[in-house]
């Protein structure tokens, strides 16, 4: 039988991309919605410490191993905002659409749009693991000034990849997973997961 190993997210469209990444290896995936786990509180101000605690509470709660991501956008000019806030920006019940309005908003008359999108992903292999193995991925860009593409989520119609100039949401799948902020990171958690599980 494949280990399991459960997730710390309620998005779906994040959990697709997880799944569709470390799918090819001899571990089972699991969703925590899988054992009726409620998303944990993000009460940090930094990316590794709400990723560690949402990793936390999904193993105690699970009992087994657990990965946990914490991602958002940072834009220079907003001295890094959204940052963690990124999913609730334009307050809570969370749309993406009110996030992307705040965030052009925010930028109406600033000329210097760079941002980058980070993602740290943490992996423990139980609740109280003191070596948890922690990844990042970061993916450079800039801010458009109107929205464009219909794929991806969150500020992908915004973020413009300065490698192919497409904006997030403009681009295959395939491609968003292999250069993106999340892919990044989950290719280098790979490599380490395979250390363990083989």
């Amino acid at each position: 039988m494949k280990k399991q190993i459960v997730i710390a997210t309620s998005n779906a469209k994040k959990l697709i991309e997880i799944q569709s990444i470390l799918n090819d290896m001899s571990v089972e995936i699991l969703p925590q919605s899988h054992f009726k786990i409620e998303a944990s509180e993000e009460p940090f101000h930094t990316f590794v410490e709400n990723a560690l605690i949402k990793a936390r509470h999904a193993s105690r709660l699970s009992k087994l191993p657990a990965i946990a991501d914490d991602s958002g956008i940072c834009v220079d000019a907003l001295d890094g905002k959204p940052g963690v806030l990124s999913a609730r920006y334009a307050g809570e019940p969370s749309s993406d659409e009110k996030n992307n309005e705040k965030l052009l908003k925010s930028l109406e008359n600033e000329s210097n749009r760079k941002a980058h999108y980070i993602c740290v992903i943490v992996f423990v292999k139980h609740e109280m693991d003191p070596e948890p193995i922690i990844v990042e991925g970061i993916w450079h860009g800039e801010i458009l000034k109107v929205p464009r593409g219909s794929g991806g989520f969150g500020y992908d119609p915004l973020f413009l990849d300065h490698m192919t100039e497409k904006a997030v949401a403009e681009l295959p799948t395939d491609i968003k997973n292999r250069i993106s902020h999340r892919g990044q990171a989950l290719q280098k958690l790979k490599l380490k997961l395979n250390q363990i599980y083989g």
